[in-house]
């Protein structure tokens, strides 16, 4: 569990030897320190809290904090940490080999012998894609009259020749992946081009050549430093599917209307304000996404969209929506989160019978949308996280028949409704950040949740009806005023994390013993006094924190059964029992000193 560096000391005598002083009643402090820099050679990393980085011995940095709240560990007196990694060294190490990068010369060999074959073959297809090419053969390449599809992703290159105009069979044109700033006028001889991809280039226009390409089908733009779409898009009328997103684009023009077959357009990470009302001619529409913008309005001319299955408009500066969104029935996604909306259109919800995802998060919403329980009776997932909702309606579930998680996390909610326990399909909910004080009884109901969030409230029990949630792997009750565990938690047998971080507990429950899937325990921040010593039969526990626990003066020599702990936070807890130089020395020093001075120096394999 707790391996030693090849450098440090392994000989059966020098084990025995640190056995034996340890073993020792008395142990002044020169034998301690002593001790301590004995056992210091093992295998791990100081040096940091559980919020900072820790290094493990294989030299991959990791980040770890006790439950995700964000918040820093303190650290102890005497400004050391803690806070401890541990890593079993895997048994053996293959090396990776890199490829070594061809030379220029034996590059463009490899790209005329790709070329002759695919001549020879008479072949529709010529990949010469990821080749680190800058530069293509231009006699060579004028000659595949017959090729259709043509790949040259993943290259370094800075232009096409003019000959490729010449490749007038070409359907496919895949150029994503290389530091095209234009193409040449050549490509409108392509004819019958349907497939373009100039993905992550460097282009801070749509070349004008693109305008001409009418028998496109599919546009890939994305990743580019394009300011401006041009009027001239509205030729490319068969166009299916579009892609602008992730460029620069601070307006969409009208001729955006005409392009009628559209199925797929995405304009998301850009800039826009506004969005033509044309749009509303593209009646085909299947996908649209306008997320990470800054519009401010949606046209009503969205409502003719009916087709359409998803639209993305969240992160914007939207603060309402069109009555007409009503007519997208087909919806199966809407995410409108981080806008400034305070309600939805009346109907909206009802009318999309088969919306299965709802994110209304990061709104301004005070209360749940007032279509009534029907609203969400195809809803699957709804998150409403992070808006001023102060209740939730009873009755609000009842034909939510579908429904498994919700996310109302970061409200003002101060109690459940009465017909909690009705909520039987629940399976991830999260109430964490508001203002719950007490937890009904009807929680009994809930059986297969799998993930309980109840952290920053104001509980002060949990009710031993707990025990029947028998699916939970997941109980998250940090910052609380819990002072006490119930027993009934051993019935938990599923469960793989525990979260008890800043509440008012004395003690953990015996029962605790019982959870042998548990991974993650955290019950830092508290007032604990005693650790029960069934903490021992957690063998698969690999994170432990007991951080600022003020009035813990000893660990459990059964800790070091733990055969998986790998990370251990004793950050300001006094541990008066045991040496202060081995509580200096850090974690995996008071394990190695547990396990010796207690009765498991014979049951614990030895690193």
């Amino acid at each position: 569990m707790w391996k030693q560096n090849k450098g440090s000391r392994s000989s059966v005598s020098q084990e025995s030897e640190r056995e034996n002083l340890l073993r020792g009643q008395n142990l002044s402090p020169e034998s301690t320190s002593s001790i301590a820099s004995e056992l210091g050679n093992l295998s791990l990393s100081h040096g940091g809290s559980e919020s900072e980085e820790a290094t493990s011995v294989l030299g991959s940095p990791t980040k770890e904090t006790p439950s995700g709240s964000g918040k820093e560990s303190k650290k102890s007196a005497n400004g050391e940490s803690k806070t401890v990694r541990i890593e079993v060294l895997p048994g053996d190490f293959k090396k990776t080999v890199k490829k070594r990068p061809k030379h220029g010369h034996d590059r463009s060999q490899e790209i005329v012998k790709l070329i002759s074959k695919c001549k020879d073959e008479s072949s529709f297809r010529l990949d010469l894609s990821n080749l680190g090419t800058n530069t293509l053969p231009v006699k060579e390449l004028k000659e595949l009259t017959l090729l259709r599809e043509l790949y040259l992703y993943g290259n370094k290159l800075l232009s096409l020749p003019n000959e490729i105009g010449l490749m007038r069979n070409l359907e496919c044109l895949a150029l994503n992946e290389n530091i095209l700033h234009n193409l040449p006028e050549s490509l409108e001889n392509l004819t019958r081009l349907k497939v373009l991809d100039l993905r992550h280039n460097k282009l801070k226009e749509i070349p004008p050549v693109v305008y001409k390409l009418t028998s496109l089908t599919t546009l890939y733009l994305r990743f580019n430093r394009i300011t401006a779409v041009e009027n001239e898009i509205g030729n490319l009328t068969l166009l299916t599917m579009l892609s602008l997103r992730e460029n620069k684009i601070r307006e969409l023009p009208f001729t955006i209307g005409r392009l009628v077959h559209l199925v797929t357009f995405d304009v998301s990470h850009n800039h826009l304000e506004h969005v033509p009302h044309e749009i509303g001619n593209c009646v085909q529409m299947n996908s649209l996404d306008f997320a990470h913008n800054e519009l401010i309005d949606i046209p009503p001319s969205i409502g003719n969209l009916r087709a359409m299955t998803r639209i993305g408009l969240r992160y914007n500066r939207l603060t309402a929506l069109p009555e007409s969104l009503c007519n997208c029935g087909l919806l199966e996604d809407f995410n409108i989160e981080n806008n400034n909306i305070t309600y939805l259109p009346q109907g909206l919800l009802i009318a999309a019978q088969r919306l299965g995802s709802l994110t209304l998060s990061r709104n301004q919403f005070v209360s749940f949308p007032n279509d009534g329980p029907k609203q969400f009776a195809s809803i699957s997932s709804l998150n409403m996280e992070h808006n001023q909702i102060t209740k939730i309606p009873f009755n609000a579930f009842s034909r939510a028949k579908y429904l498994t998680k919700v996310n109302l996390r970061d409200n003002k909610i101060s109690s459940l409704p009465l017909d909690f326990g009705s909520w039987l399909n629940m399976v991830e909910l999260n109430l964490g950040t508001n203002q719950i004080q007490m937890l009904p009884d009807d929680l009994q109901w809930l059986v297969n949740l799998e993930v309980l969030i109840l952290s920053n409230n104001q509980l002060r029990r949990i009710p031993r009806v707990i025990g029947h949630l028998k699916k939970l792997r997941v109980l998250d009750l940090e910052e609380n005023r819990i002072e006490v565990l119930p027993s009934e938690i051993e019935h938990l047998r599923t469960l793989e994390r525990l979260i008890l971080q800043s509440n008012n507990l004395t003690t953990l429950p015996r029962s605790i013993g019982h959870l042998h899937n548990l991974i993650f325990l955290s019950c830092g921040e508290n007032d604990i006094q005693y650790i029960p010593t069934e903490i021992g039969t957690l063998e698969n526990l690999e994170q432990l924190y007991l951080n600022d626990n003020i009035n813990l003066h000893s660990l459990p020599y059964e800790l070091v059964l733990c055969q998986s702990l790998q990370i251990m936070n004793i950050d300001n807890c006094p541990l008066t029992s045991i040496p202060q130089e081995i509580v200096n020395g850090g974690p995996s020093i008071v394990i190695q000193y547990l396990k010796i001075q207690g009765p498991y120096a014979g049951v614990v394999g030895r690193a």
